[in-house]
């Protein structure tokens, strides 16, 4: 019985693989609640410290295939714009939404939880976004409050953390002119719909497959090319790594360990085949000298 658990760990709900941090994360979940169970006595042991650990291959690489360039994200947020009615603005309302993922590589969670007080937009410059919290949608079921999204800490980090990610103008510029026309939400967020209320997720869903739709070209559409939201920040992530970044400065601003930067974006960086031969052709050059 607890091998089929263990079984199911490994598998999503339409019994296609994991991915493996997916399956790692559930495992860590059930290690807590069955050293709970020990604790209050309702089990003499903890049967996952008995059990042997799945090798779970890393199939989360990031495709290159949904990466966008520069072109290419200046004109989806710009399509953004042109989504919906002028009036209702619901289009309108997300481009700096959109923007905050390709530019300061925030997660869609992350970007539905920042507040106007968490925004360093100077005149000039570049500015800063601390993060504090995120808002995944959990529906209002599984919420304390009742409300659909949760409010969490940081991905991988204590509750009261923050992190600091430093933003380039064009990001500041941006967000000052979402600011300037939209206002803050409620509870001084900086995304809100028309109600200002917290932006769903099925909200910018629709919104960028409409924008895809407008900004591509019909054989982009079908392709896996900016796909999800979340592929901005996959783009976002890259254009640092092939500026040449160092991982841990990358891994810091976005959460995650430069092991996991590293593995999932490893295909994903320019140029460095050709140092690499470079390095080595120069190698060789020395020795024929000597």
């Amino acid at each position: 019985m607890f091998e089929d658990v263990l079984y199911r760990l490994g598998y999503k709900l339409d019994g296609t693989p994991a991915a493996g941090d997916t399956y790692r994360r559930r495992r860590r979940a059930l290690n807590t609640a069955l050293e709970h169970a020990v604790v209050a006595g309702d089990l003499s042991g903890n049967p996952l410290q008995r059990a042997r650990r799945k090798h779970v291959g890393s199939n989360d690489v990031v495709d290159r295939r949904v990466l966008v360039n520069a072109l290419q994200a200046r004109q989806l947020l710009a399509a953004v714009s042109y989504v919906g009615s002028w009036d209702r603005c619901r289009g309108r309302r997300l481009v700096a939404f959109y923007a905050v993922l390709y530019y300061a590589g925030l997660r869609p969670a992350e970007a539905v939880g920042l507040r106007r007080s968490d925004c360093h937009l100077p005149d000039t410059g570049w500015g800063t976004l601390t993060l504090r919290e995120t808002r995944p949608v959990s529906g209002k079921q599984w919420t304390d409050s009742g409300e659909r999204h949760d409010r969490r800490g940081l991905k991988a980090r204590e509750a009261k953390s923050d992190r600091p990610v430093p933003i380039p103008p064009v990001l500041v510029t941006i967000l000052r002119a979402h600011l300037d026309t939209f206002g803050m939400a409620k509870e001084g967020r900086v995304f809100g719909n028309e109600r200002g209320g917290a932006v769903g997720s099925s909200t910018y869903w629709r919104v960028w497959e409409e924008a895809r739709e407008y900004a591509l070209p019909p054989e982009r559409v079908d392709s896996p090319l900016a796909g999800r939201p979340y592929d901005l920040r996959h783009a976002c992530i890259t254009r640092w790594l092939n500026a040449g970044v160092p991982i841990a400065e990358v891994a810091r601003r976005v959460v995650n360990s430069p092991e996991v930067i590293h593995r999932r974006y490893h295909g994903c960086i320019d140029g460095h085949e050709e140092l690499a031969n470079a390095k080595i052709e120069r190698s060789l050059s020395q020795d024929g000298d000597d």
